[in-house]
């Protein structure tokens, strides 16, 4: 199995995650006000708190260029 170190996986997606969690809740709950950074902003911390620094991922998940 593959390791990566994901805190550092959403900062380096953090624009695409940022808006990937915009629609995920104008999707989820229309006509609801946010500020979609704090909104990452509390995301990113969840993560960091659920996941340890290094988490295990299947190989095929992971190509090395």
């Amino acid at each position: 199995m593959a390791q990566v170190k994901i805190a550092d996986v959403v900062d380096h997606l953090s624009s695409e995650m940022t808006r990937a969690l915009e629609h995920a809740v104008e999707q989820t709950m229309p006509g609801v006000h946010f500020d979609r950074v704090e909104l990452f902003r509390n995301f990113k911390r969840a993560v960091y708190r659920k996941c340890s620094i290094w988490e295990s991922v299947p190989d095929r998940y992971v190509k090395i260029d």
